[in-house]
Formats: C-alpha cells, structure tokens, sequence
C-alpha cells in the first residue's frame, strides 16, 4: 500500500462556519462543496480536511448524527510565536496558550466555531537534552 494522501473528516453542525474559519485563518483554500460538504486543501504537508454536515444522509446511520469531539488537529509549524500573534490580531481566540513542555514540545491551541481544536506545535531540544550534548 502506498498513502498517497491524508484528510480528516469531521462532522459538523455548521459547515460553512469551520470552512470560512480554516480558510480565513489557517491559509486552506475550498477544493469542492455542495450543500452540507465542503473539501478544503492546502499546498504544503497539511492534512486535507473534509467537513460535513451533522445528520447528512451520505453517512452511515450510526455516524450521521456524530460530531467532532474528543480530536485534535495538530499541526507541525515554524515560527510557532509568530503564528500565534497573527491569529490573535485576526481576532482568533487561543484556547490554550503558548507553553512548552519538557519533552520540547512547544505548542498552543485554537477552537473552530464547532469546537474542532486545532494545535500547532514547533519542536526545541528539551533543556535536559541540551544540558547531556
């Protein structure tokens, strides 16, 4: 098998409020829509993302009225403080705030207006790592 590319679908309840949030905010472009659907992309290494609206008939009935919980879209980044910045000067709220963990991970969240958290994380060498190099 080879993966020749990667997308997310979530089910929403308000379509057009996470696509116009992930293409005003976080640089994805519309690939294809219709009435409760829409497929958004980008042209780096990002996840495509498919969105589609709660209680659509194109799912299985034991997924139609599901929604998007309990996941984490989480980006890799650079300029992870910049990025941060910019989305709050556009207004986005950041749900969990800039910090850095000790294993190196340094990351901060945002949430879409149907509660789809979304991550960015940027790597350093953890001060321990650092102290033994």
């Amino acid at each position: 098998m080879q993966i020749t590319a990667s997308t997310a679908s979530l089910t929403v309840d308000d379509v057009t409020a996470s696509q116009r949030f992930f293409t005003a905010h976080l640089g994805y472009r519309e690939q294809a829509a219709a009435e409760g659907f829409a497929s958004l992309t980008r042209d780096d290494a990002a996840l495509d993302i498919v969105l589609l609206a709660r209680g659509t008939g194109i799912l299985p009935a034991d997924q139609r009225d599901q929604r998007a919980s309990g996941l984490i879209l989480a980006f890799t980044t650079t300029g992870l403080e910049a990025e941060e910045k910019r989305l709050r000067s556009e207004g986005v709220e950041i749900t969990m705030p800039l910090r850095e963990e000790p294993w190196g991970e340094r990351l901060f969240q945002v949430t879409d207006p149907n509660g789809v958290i979304v991550q960015f994380v940027e790597w350093v060498t953890p001060p321990a790592a650092a102290e033994t190099a």
